[in-house]
């Protein structure tokens, strides 16, 4: 079973208007309102492919009702662990005239930690086989919070997958993630470098490795595709051009994909391959749909390694 973690999760709201103007009323399209984070997005991506999913994430007050609400609305187990604080919004808003996106990302209330270690200690009651700790933390948690996900699925004996960014990314240097899905940028961070040209991505993810990062990193590059490095192995798959509409939710359907594969026991190669698809399949939707397996399936035939 797979587990996904978010730790700070909210309600994605999209609209559209036809020109973002300075000073005048927008007439805005319907607002549609979505579960969102890292990992409860994990879980959407998971659902559409099939895959039974836990999510498991802190909610409270009106938008934390939401939240449940949406996600019992499509089907997708979960376990929310009361916070007393609003659960937090962002805002998706695109302008048709050019087609540009807009994405307002907001922080959220602090959550006391207590609750939070509440709800990491309740990793072990699922006993999965893979858990997806994604996003980014709560304001007021210390960086090292994602290093107590791991440890804690390890006490169960599943792996973990991260994908974080900032100072939570780094601080999980030597607390034995599986894989973890930093770009080139946060690759950098990690390794307290300033820039790296692209030759040099899979070496520079080989010393992330050796440092104690995670067993597998995969390194996304956006729209020309992704890295998938071991100590011992690496892998890249250039992302098929497709009509972009969207890339919302596309690093999460790409961490769903990976997970998926993964759970079916298929090689590198191909949950790599299976992962950029789904990824690429996300960004020919709007808002936050995610991808359809059916796109997805059709554009994993056309890649290779």
């Amino acid at each position: 079973m797979i587990l996904t973690v978010t730790l700070n999760p909210c309600i994605d709201k999209s609209s559209s208007v036809e020109k973002f103007k300075p000073e005048n009323k927008l007439r805005c399209t319907e607002i549609v309102n979505e579960p969102g984070g890292g990992g409860i997005n994990v879980s959407k991506a998971l659902k559409k492919l099939e895959s039974p999913s836990v999510a498991l994430f802190p909610a409270g007050g009106h938008n934390g009702n939401m939240l449940c609400s949406l996600l019992k609305e499509e089907g997708i187990l979960f376990h929310a662990v009361d916070t007393k604080v609003e659960t937090r919004e962002n805002w998706i808003v695109l302008e048709t005239s050019g087609n540009n996106q807009y994405r307002f990302t907001f922080p959220g209330r602090e959550v006391l930690e207590e609750t939070i270690k509440t709800l990491v200690d309740q990793i072990r009651s699922f006993s999965p086989t893979y858990v997806v700790a994604s996003g980014s933390l709560s304001p007021g948690l210390p960086d090292y919070f994602y290093g107590l996900i791991v440890k804690n699925a390890a006490a169960v004996g599943a792996k973990c997958i991260v994908d974080t960014s900032g100072p939570a990314l780094q601080a999980l240097k030597g607390k034995g993630a599986y894989l973890i899905k930093p770009n080139s940028s946060e690759l950098c961070k990690m390794l307290n470098v300033e820039t790296l040209e692209k030759n040099e991505i899979s070496d520079a993810a080989q010393q992330a490795i050796a440092d104690g990062f995670a067993e597998i990193i995969v390194v996304s590059m956006g729209p020309e595709g992704a890295w998938l490095v071991t100590a011992d192995e690496k892998y890249f798959v250039a992302a098929p051009l497709v009509e972009k509409k969207s890339t919302v939710g596309a690093g999460d359907s790409m961490v769903a994909g990976i997970t998926y594969s993964l759970q079916k026991q298929v090689s590198l190669k191909e949950a790599i391959r299976f992962g950029v698809a789904c990824g690429s399949a996300a960004t020919m939707n709007h808002g936050t749909q995610l991808f359809n397996k059916a796109d997805a399936e059709k554009l994993f035939a056309t890649i290779s390694i």
